[in-house]
């Protein structure tokens, strides 16, 4: 449906921003937003570029997939050695 990729992005977004104990005011802060915008990306209200979802998951320190992905993503380093980079797990129940 139109706007559903809108709303996963949001309750993403939502989800990280409580998990690094952001409230949406300081969210916005951290991230160049201001706190009704925060709000409005939250309920699935805004388009955001896949450029601005890049930059976004750059500035949380996740993959842009975290942002984009309609389920429970997680994040793991790829190598016990402290190599840069990771790997994603898919699993879950849709987010939104």
């Amino acid at each position: 449906m139109e706007g559903d990729l809108q709303v996963v992005v949001g309750a993403n977004l939502r989800r990280v921003r409580r998990q690094m104990g952001f409230s949406q005011e300081s969210f916005g802060q951290h991230v160049g937003w201001h706190r009704t915008f925060v709000g409005a990306v939250e309920r699935g209200e805004r388009n955001l570029t896949l450029r601005t979802v890049e930059r976004l998951a750059d500035q949380l320190d996740v993959h842009p997939l975290a942002l984009l992905f309609d389920g429970v993503a997680t994040f793991r380093p790829v190598a016990e050695d402290g190599t840069t980079g990771r790997a994603i797990t898919f699993s879950g129940d849709p987010v939104a």
